[in-house]
């Protein structure tokens, strides 16, 4: 049977590109009647310009880009939009050795807990002269926000202790072992292809920092949203049906396996499935046990809350990305589109999940004026 629709979607090699080529591989796309056409890309920023300019109709997307583009920051602005999430977690920072043996020397313990160990980075960071560099994949990225956000907890300025450089995920295992980079926060498999090579040490994991919190989305321009409804829709539920598979872990191995592909990540099967196991090796023969590194499908995990929208703007102008008014913060919280999500599935809203970080701060959407100046701009 011919299918119904052609959808063109770009991915970056991460773990959690899972759902698409899940989607692919195993069928639910074309059971929805869509031919799910993947493309490997190289960069965030090719992600985010193919898909502005037609080249991709959806992609494996970074969350706070729907919003960078719907406020104008990017080279080619318009409106995007985010039906669905991809997963919750998925990063991690990662160190080098050389900096984690002194951050180990001033108290850093070995289970990724953020408040010590950010403490300990502050330690260092003191007694250095030299600004430590670390790396992101994006400017407008989760990765970007949540290091910051650690930082700034743990009392290290970003703008002004530390140097944040942007780098694409599979450059980042070779720029900390030749010592471009002292540190960097990245999405699974790149943080424990480092340590397997001995280039790195993982610090602390994104569900620690902020716990089941967004990481990718499924993006796409608000004007081929409205052109291809039934086609959206049809990608959703296939989706939506790759997340269950993913989230069984009896199927962790083969869903590794399929991920190790060349198409796909090229990487070790048994490095991806690290995080689909949640037993992180965190540093020679040290491992971690936590189990929500990376989630597919529990805890709503698909759902594309609007408040996690809220937070990410908040960042973005805590760092002086964009000027808050209201205005923008619906732009923002629009771009977050639940109403497609809960139309195509058939699903009920579900409950409002906390928004809760290791330093014991919350996020209420409903005082997005009060939470953004008591973080303004270093706190």
């Amino acid at each position: 049977m011919l299918p119904e629709y052609r959808i063109a979607a770009g991915f970056l090699p991460l773990t959690d590109s899972l759902l698409l080529v899940v989607a692919k591989e195993h069928g639910f796309a074309a059971a929805e009647g869509v031919e799910l056409a993947l493309t490997r890309e190289s960069s965030w920023a090719n992600i985010r310009d193919r898909v502005a300019v037609g080249q991709f109709d959806v992609a494996h997307m970074l969350a706070p880009m729907p919003l960078a583009a719907t406020l104008g920051l990017t080279p080619i602005a318009g409106p995007l939009i985010a039906p669905m999430a991809l997963g919750l977690g998925g990063n991690a920072v990662t160190v080098s050795p050389g900096l984690w043996e002194r951050m180990r020397a001033a108290g850093a313990p070995d289970d990724l807990t953020p408040g010590p160990v950010g403490r300990a980075l502050a330690a260092v960071i003191e007694s250095t002269e030299q600004k430590l560099r670390f790396a992101v994949v994006h400017p407008h990225s989760g990765h970007n926000y949540e290091l910051r956000y650690w930082l700034a907890a743990s009392g290290i300025d970003p703008d002004r202790a530390v140097e944040i450089v942007v780098l694409p995920p599979p450059l980042m295992p070779d720029a900390i072992r030749t010592g471009g980079i002292d540190g960097y926060c990245v999405g699974e498999p790149w943080n424990s292809v480092a340590v397997a090579t001995g280039a790195g040490r993982i610090a602390t994991v994104k569900a620690a920092i902020w716990p089941r919190s967004p990481e990718k989305v499924l993006g796409t321009t608000e004007s081929w949203a409205a052109r291809n409804g039934q086609a959206l829709a049809a990608l959703l539920r296939a989706l939506h049906q790759a997340s269950l598979w993913c989230g069984d872990p009896a199927n962790h191995a083969d869903a590794a396996a399929l991920l190790a592909r060349p198409d796909y990540l090229g990487v070790p099967a048994e490095l991806i499935g690290r995080a689909l196991s949640g037993r992180l090796v965190v540093g020679g023969n040290d491992s971690v046990v936590v189990p929500e590194v990376f989630v597919p499908n529990a805890h709503d995990a698909t759902y594309p809350r609007p408040t996690h929208a809220l937070w990410f703007y908040s960042q973005m102008v805590r760092w002086g990305d964009v000027q808050h008014n209201e205005r923008n913060a619906e732009l923002a919280r629009g771009t977050y589109r639940p109403d497609l999500y809960r139309e195509a599935l058939s699903a009920a809203e579900p409950a409002s999940g906390d928004v809760e970080f290791f330093d014991g701060r919350t996020f209420d959407p409903d005082d997005l004026n009060g939470y953004i100046a008591s973080q303004r701009p270093y706190a």
